[in-house]
């Protein structure tokens, strides 16, 4: 296996274990309020519906050419990375709260009390909730499995790293019963942003005929360099907002 096909997986791992957890803390919350049989058949909608998307979607991105293909990745990859770094970047200097699973748990669980009356039967509210999450949490675990394997000509590479991370953050799930809160969550979204950040660069390029020093080693600068941009734009956040805090409590004390 090569630097790029280990750099393709652990992207890949890494970026679905953060959809799964999420999608993992929805239908925890509704099921456990509500309807687990409800829940579990949205759960199994969505599943399918993916499926439908991943089919469709498959065939046509591997009959791109290859530069087509690499400016297309390479320009949805930034799009979706700009969106998390900045989103992380935000979290970390403290411009944004952290993502907090047990908060949004909470939040979920006492939706789903204030839904209404809980029939016997079919639990309409537990399907249509459980079906959301799963099937936009797994819309992204597709884009990514698909966007990534297509490029590298190696989709059953990502697909096999994209249903690891989603097995393993089923079985956490399963086995405590509870939102796994004690997942680095935050940190994890960093890195899949600086990831994809790089991969997007890198394929962009490569699509638009650059020519990378190193060819697929570039990626060993192209991602420090991202990811040290990232930690600096940080530091200068906390520094901005620690000036501010003391310029205000100059203004209150004067």
């Amino acid at each position: 296996m090569s630097g790029t096909d280990v750099g393709l997986a652990l992207s890949v791992f890494v970026a679905c274990a953060v959809e799964a957890v999420e999608a993992l803390t929805i239908v925890l919350a509704v099921g456990t309020t509500r309807s687990w049989r409800s829940a579990m058949t949205g759960v199994g909608v969505a599943l399918v519906a993916l499926a439908v998307v991943t089919a469709a979607l498959g065939p046509a991105l591997t009959a791109l050419p290859l530069n087509a293909l690499r400016v297309a990745v390479g320009g949805l990859l930034l799009i979706f990375g700009l969106q998390w770094l900045r989103k992380a970047i935000l979290r970390a200097s403290g411009l944004k709260a952290l993502h907090d699973e047990d908060a949004t748990f909470v939040e979920e669980t006492e939706a789903a009390r204030a839904a209404g009356t809980l029939e016997q039967g079919f639990d309409g509210y537990s399907f249509l909730v459980a079906f959301k999450g799963s099937f936009l949490e797994g819309l992204e675990v597709v884009f990514i499995v698909l966007t990534f394997g297509a490029n590298q000509h190696n989709i059953p590479l990502a697909a096999v790293a994209g249903l690891v991370a989603v097995l393993v953050i089923v079985a956490a799930g399963v086995a405590i019963r509870a939102p796994l809160a004690r997942v680095p969550e935050n940190a994890m979204k960093f890195v899949v942003g600086v990831m994809l950040t790089s991969f997007g660069v890198f394929w962009g390029g490569e699509g638009t005929h650059a020519h990378w020093p190193g060819g697929d080693a570039a990626l060993l600068v192209i991602i420090p360099a991202i990811a040290l941009f990232a930690l600096a734009t940080v530091a200068a956040l906390r520094r901005y907002l620690g000036a501010s805090a003391a310029v205000e409590e100059t203004a209150v004390s004067v």
